[in-house]
């Protein structure tokens, strides 16, 4: 689904002939699990286990307790709706959606059936909830970056690295996360306060990816930021070898990315998230209800530095950021 037409049916939501949702308490209760990434993913993996893990101590075992239904999108808009509506459809007492891409596919189809997020940037910036005390509706769960104001934590960490920076392209596909215009305007905003440049770099396919980061490197004294997004979760590994073959100072949302070669990451443990979901599921399926469950926000965040990638780059990172660092990869 296209981002205008998910705006179009959030506008007619109230007319719609929704999907509805309707427990049965003679059958084991169905977990609904959608992913926006591949099976295979090994960060991917890492989350799935660190939820299955949690949900076995709360004392569900998945084939005799609990049955839970899997779909994976693979960064795919469109595949992503089709599966929501194939989950939906199903009955499940309850859906876990990971991150925005998944949870922008099940809101046009269920106003009743539980869903606990996890993995969602943004929440409030994207329009997914209002009030995170108490939330309305059938949407709760456990975000990641939550204010877009961390967007200037980012920045500053760029131009810590590079004093001269007069440029920054922010990075983001604007068909995979909503609400990107407030994204920008706080990113315009940091840019602003530190007397740099903000360039608008929106992506939505690898071509994309390629052609954009090439022409803007181009120019002296320029860097990136990798904005929290699926898209850019699913191609990082791409992302990472562009922005090294051209020589491009880039910071990204969340340690993973410096793990996986990048140049310096920062946010909250990506995988906790998924663990802390898994309380909610149990809550839900023992009778609680939605708004009972508040949102819950990232609490610790962690600054990973690559120094490999920083002296192919022949940049130096200060000490005092490396002082500062959660780890530094060497």
């Amino acid at each position: 689904m296209k981002r205008r037409e998910f705006i179009v049916v959030l506008g007619g939501i109230a007319s719609l002939p929704l999907i509805a949702f309707a427990r049965s308490p003679n059958k084991m209760p169905l977990l609904g699990w959608l992913s926006p990434g591949v099976p295979n993913d090994p960060l991917g993996l890492k989350v799935r286990a660190a939820f299955d893990k949690e949900i076995r101590d709360l004392g569900w075992v998945e084939g005799q307790s609990l049955r839970i239904e899997r779909r994976w999108a693979r960064g795919d808009p469109d595949r992503a709706h089709e599966l929501a509506k194939e989950l939906v459809e199903l009955g499940p007492d309850l859906i876990l959606a990971a991150t925005s891409l998944c949870v922008a596919a099940l809101v046009p189809l269920t106003r009743t059936i539980p869903i606990v997020f996890a993995g969602v940037s943004f929440p409030t910036a994207q329009g997914y909830i209002a009030n995170m005390a108490r939330p309305e509706g059938n949407l709760t769960g456990f975000t990641n970056l939550t204010e877009v104001s961390t967007i200037g934590k980012l920045l500053e960490l760029l131009k810590e690295i590079v004093p001269k920076i007069s440029r920054v392209a922010f990075m983001i596909n604007p068909e995979t996360t909503q609400g990107v215009e407030s994204i920008f305007q706080s990113a315009e905003s940091a840019a602003a306060s530190l007397g740099v440049e903000p360039i608008h770099m929106p992506v939505r396919s690898t071509g994309e990816i390629e052609s954009s980061i090439a022409a803007f490197a181009r120019t002296p004294n320029t860097g990136m930021i990798a904005l929290p997004d699926n898209f850019m979760f699913i191609h990082r590994e791409l992302i990472i070898g562009i922005v090294a073959r051209h020589r491009l100072p880039t910071v990204y949302a969340f340690g993973f990315w410096a793990r996986d070669g990048g140049l310096i990451g920062y946010g909250n443990d990506v995988i906790e998230p998924y663990r802390q979901a898994a309380g909610y599921v149990d809550r839900i399926l023992r009778g609680a209800s939605v708004g009972e469950l508040p949102v819950q926000q990232p609490t610790k965040f962690e600054l990973v530095i690559n120094l490999k990638t920083a002296r192919a780059l022949s940049l130096e990172i200060p000490p005092n950021l490396l002082a500062r660092a959660d780890e530094v990869i060497e």
